[in-house]
């Protein structure tokens, strides 16, 4: 995508988030902490050494920081490049709300620049998250609670998924159509945001 795709993207995000304010539902995110460490407990056996460490360190690092006390709603969770459907360079809908739940709201950001922002090696690309998230900022400025959490919500996010893609390579469900994507790149993004995390601006 380009930054004018990601920029759109970002509006539409924050436009969401507005509008579920009002929203009075108690569903938990299905795939939050507590799916993290059931799902982890399952897909260990399967991992080298060096990417059961990985996981069982980012998963101490996040208990430490899930006391976080941030701006909740309900949240997509899951806005990915293949959810977001386009009419020729403009956003027409958003679709897959399967994973949909209550959530720190800058999580759901940290889920899309993690994937409308990023290139293979898991590095993110500036630009296009620099567009992306002034465009959200336009409709809802981050507090400040949310600018000192969002390096570890970016590592959140990239472990997020990175399990999921561990689960659904190892333990598939029986009957499912969907293809199970390389658990690998999620993994280059975990290490990238651990590494060099991408200042919010």
């Amino acid at each position: 995508p380009l930054a004018r795709h990601c920029k759109q993207v970002g509006a539409v995000l924050a436009d969401m988030h507005l509008a579920g304010r009002g929203y009075g539902g108690k569903l938990e995110n299905p795939r939050g902490p507590r799916w993290w460490g059931a799902a982890a407990r399952e897909i260990a056996p399967f991992l080298d050494e060096a990417r059961r460490e990985l996981l069982a360190s980012e998963l101490e690092f996040q208990a430490l920081h899930r006391g976080l006390d941030l701006p909740r709603g309900p949240v997509h969770a899951d806005l990915f490049r293949d959810n977001v459907l386009l009419e020729g360079d403009r956003i027409g809908g958003v679709i897959d709300f399967y994973f949909a739940g209550i959530d720190a709201l800058m999580f759901d950001v940290a889920v899309t620049i993690n994937d409308w922002c990023v290139d293979p090696a898991g590095e993110v690309d500036g630009e296009r998250a620099r567009a992306l998230l002034a465009a959200y900022r336009a409709a809802r400025e981050f507090t400040q609670e949310e600018r000192e959490a969002w390096p570890v919500l970016l590592r959140a996010a990239a472990l997020r998924f990175w399990v999921s893609r561990l689960y659904d390579f190892y333990l598939p469900r029986a009957g499912e159509l969907t293809h199970a994507h390389d658990p690998e790149h999620f993994r280059r993004v975990l290490e990238a945001r651990r590494a060099r995390p991408f200042p919010l601006v």
